[in-house]
């Protein structure tokens, strides 16, 4: 890594060489599945449910505002919170504070939902979930160049991106189970506050010595959230094509139900995506965990990442072409297949392109950004391509080619094979 050389030679800024074990795996994947979770649950239904109950009249534009806000809210503190557990010096290590912290504030702000008893409550008490929980994303995100060796991060990038799908999964299984927005925020905090518990006691995290700790001030730490592309070209290419390739598969999931409603013109649209979604969600853990496996075995992360963001690009186009019920179930098991693999090799590319050790939790924050920003600019782009520039076809091969540049600009990338 660059600029590591310079670095104390210390336990928890060097670079892993022992495998880690199932158990620890383990333990990561699960605080993953529970943020997802926590994250999903309340943003698939549980919100849109309490939209209605507070003022059915205004619904869309309170769920606009909430979801808005907390979208704001996870782009900013998902890289300071990284920052400050790189500070840490906790006798539990740089990472379990935060990771415990976060999932203590995500817990109690779902449970705060679950009464909240007005508009302005609902949107501060959803920012404080989105701060929680991505306090504990930075941090359990670091753990992986913190302790996973190179030759292991396919797979266990991989492992991670199964975590994150079936958090996506069961959170919009227990919004649909559980009966009513009130009783789903408690499953939610619930759900988050067990998947911690095993990390936490079993972590084995590295203490930062005091002293091996760079001396603070406000204006380094603020600069440190710029990563100068043309210092550290690498890092940048591979953030770029991070937010390119979600940001075209944002553009393909955003109008989902639309476009089975009005393109397709399938009688239950709701049950379509559900399906749809099934059929992604399944294919992406597969993938995720073979793709993962495989860019390990081969030494080698650029092919695969390439080949994965031409498969995603290739689903957004047979939506494209082919807007019918069997079209969209081949694109989204094409769909799948791509991200799946997109995520694992991918995530592990990016740990392999972090600057310094001793700021892996800030630049995996930073790096975050690159999935949390396409959330924000995907309804700007996707909203007039389907209103006044063509529709579902040139919203869907937009994102066709907004994917392809992400496959190209990987190339760009130059220390990692």
């Amino acid at each position: 890594m660059p600029g590591d050389a310079s670095l104390p030679k210390v336990p928890a800024l060097s670079e892993p060489t022992v495998n880690v074990r199932a158990g620890w795996v383990a333990a990561v994947v699960l605080v993953n599945v529970g943020i997802n979770a926590a994250f999903f649950g309340p943003l698939q239904v549980l919100l849109a449910q309490q939209a209605q109950a507070l003022d059915p009249v205004n619904k869309e534009a309170i769920l606009a505002l909430v979801t808005g806000c907390g979208a704001a809210v996870s782009l900013v503190a998902n890289p300071i919170f990284g920052a400050f557990s790189d500070r840490t010096t906790s006798r539990f290590g740089r990472r379990v504070p935060w990771v415990l912290g976060g999932a203590v504030l995500g817990v109690a702000a779902l449970l705060g939902l679950a009464g909240a008893p007005n508009i302005a409550a609902m949107t501060i008490l959803w920012c404080l979930v989105q701060t929680g929980c991505n306090g504990a994303v930075a941090a359990i995100t670091a753990t992986v160049p913190d302790r996973v060796p190179r030759a292991q991060r396919g797979r266990i990038g991989g492992l991670v991106g199964m975590g994150v799908t079936v958090g996506l999964v069961g959170g919009a299984v227990i919004a649909a189970v559980v009966a009513g927005f009130v009783a789903g925020y408690i499953v939610c905090a619930v759900a988050l506050f067990l998947s911690v518990v095993p990390y936490v006691v079993n972590s084995h995290d590295a203490r930062l010595d005091p002293a091996d700790r760079p001396p603070f001030s406000w204006s380094r730490f603020v600069a440190g959230f710029y990563i100068s592309p043309r210092q550290y070209p690498d890092f940048g290419w591979a953030w770029l094509t991070r937010f390119l390739v979600n940001l075209g598969n944002h553009i393909v999931t955003l109008y989902l139900f639309y476009f089975l409603q009005d393109a397709v013109g399938y009688p239950e649209p709701a049950n379509g995506v559900l399906i749809l979604t099934g059929l992604y969600a399944a294919m992406t853990i597969v993938t995720a965990v073979l793709g993962g496996r495989l860019s390990d075995r081969m030494g080698k992360r650029k092919p695969i990442v390439i080949a994965s963001s031409a498969v995603i690009a290739a689903a957004s186009l047979i939506l494209a072409f082919f807007p019918t019920m069997t079209g969209a179930i081949i694109g989204a098991l094409v769909l799948g297949i791509g991200f799946g693999a997109y995520l694992a090799v991918d995530f592990a590319l990016l740990t392999e392109v972090l600057p310094t050790a001793a700021d892996r939790g800030k630049d995996m924050g930073v790096i975050n950004v690159a999935n949390s920003l396409p959330q924000v600019l995907a309804p700007v782009i996707a909203g007039p391509l389907v209103l006044t520039a063509g529709g579902y076809l040139t919203l869907y091969v937009t994102s066709a080619v907004i994917g392809l540049l992400g496959a190209v600009f990987v190339v760009k990338i130059k220390s990692v094979a």
